[in-house]
């Protein structure tokens, strides 16, 4: 076996369930999950009456895909990236469709990192569990950039030593951040530009909560726009990851792709050809169609602008904190420890939240994520008002 393998840590909904084993929720109450980013919200109605055309599905079920994905869905998404981020990119060569974000955030760290036993992926902390994964069995050693709570949840790379930067090969960013919903700016995202230019390495840009933010808020800013207003219209060093499981409610179509830097796809396409994960015919055509439309985007914005209208005063009621900048998330500083607030919130209330603790890792004296909870609102409104309460 890989012995990369024993460095990775539990899952995060492991550990959950190990956290409640012995314990009960309160039966007076009907069960709230919080703990799972998972959207609830109704897929579009268009999708499903796509997936529901069965002679469409048996021509679609009769092929194999090609990795490449048609043409006529990097097409679509190459539009939407015009549309959304003022970028450019060449459906040829600059988009990949792909199972989902997961699937690519970690097998693109497999693909770009160079196996050498000095090379350093740079990480937010507390982050996506995925990032982490693929450094380990990429056998890069993690380099982990707090997020605390005096910076307002934001890292702070200017800390990084220059010796670190020399030996960095990928650098994974989430924006808006999972779990704290801080976005990075545009000056923030064109410092690191520069640095991935100049000690050569590939920024790596997790913007799967992008289309979530608040209704009368700026759209976050993505990497390909923050490179094309500082001139970097070839994208170099620079790659983000979309998916439609938050953005349009189909987490179970695992479907969305990855765009930027040509020279850097056409090895991660090599790489992708060997794995074996194209995209089903019948995913790619619902996919094209959910890429060019924007309405029932619109729309989901503004249901979780209505969860967080609702839930915002009441917690405010205990804990102090500032809105997310995008996403459906919380990051509530909780003032004790997190284990045991969420397993007393599940034994007394019947929610179940994700421990802080679970999604960091301790560098010096402590672990960022501790004392917080991420509550994910995407159980129904009246379930989240309820629970908020």
């Amino acid at each position: 076996m890989n012995p990369n393998i024993n460095k990775l840590h539990r899952y995060p909904f492991e550990r959950i369930a190990a956290m409640k084993r012995g314990v009960s929720g309160n039966p007076t109450f009907e069960h709230v999950s919080l703990s799972i980013g998972e959207p609830k919200h109704r897929p579009p109605a268009f999708i499903v009456e796509m997936l529901s055309d069965s002679a469409q599905l048996e021509a679609d079920l009769s092929t194999y895909p090609a990795t490449r994905g048609e043409f006529a869905l990097r097409e679509a998404i190459a539009r939407w990236i015009a549309g959304r981020f003022e970028a450019i990119v060449d459906p040829e060569t600059q988009v990949l469709p792909v199972a989902g974000t997961r699937e690519a955030l970690f097998s693109f760290g497999q693909a770009v990192l160079s196996g050498k036993p000095e090379a350093i992926a740079i990480l937010p902390n507390p982050f996506y569990q995925i990032y982490e994964g693929a450094a380990l069995l990429g056998n890069a050693t993690p380099y982990y950039v707090n997020c605390e709570r005096e910076n307002q949840y934001r890292p702070d790379y200017e800390r990084i030593p220059e010796s670190i930067w020399e030996r960095c090969e990928i650098l994974y960013l989430c924006s808006p951040g999972n779990p704290t919903g801080r976005t990075l700016s545009a000056e923030t995202i064109a410092w690191l530009i520069e640095r991935a230019e100049r000690f050569d390495f590939v920024l790596a840009a997790d913007e799967c909560y992008s289309e979530i933010y608040p209704c009368d808020g700026d759209p976050p800013v993505g990497l390909l726009q923050a490179a094309g207003r500082v001139g970097r219209t070839d994208f170099n060093h620079c790659v983000v990851f979309h998916s439609l499981s938050k953005r349009s409610n189909l987490p179970g179509l695992r479907s969305g792709f990855v765009a930027g830097d040509a020279a850097v796809l056409g090895e991660y396409f090599k790489y992708r050809t060997y794995q074996g994960c194209a995209l089903p015919a019948h995913t790619q055509r619902a996919s094209t169609a959910a890429w060019l439309d924007e309405d029932h985007v619109v729309a989901n914005r503004a249901a979780y602008q209505k969860k967080f209208d609702a839930v915002t005063p009441i917690l405010h009621t205990q804990f102090e904190f500032e809105a997310p900048d995008g996403g459906f998330y919380h990051w509530l500083h909780v003032g004790t420890d997190d284990e045991i607030f969420a397993r007393a919130l599940y034994a007394d209330c019947n929610i179940t939240v994700l421990p802080g603790s679970f999604l960091g890792r301790s560098v010096g004296p402590a672990n960022p994520g501790q004392n917080h909870i991420r509550v994910a609102w995407v159980a129904p409104q009246q379930d989240c008002i309820t629970a908020a309460q």
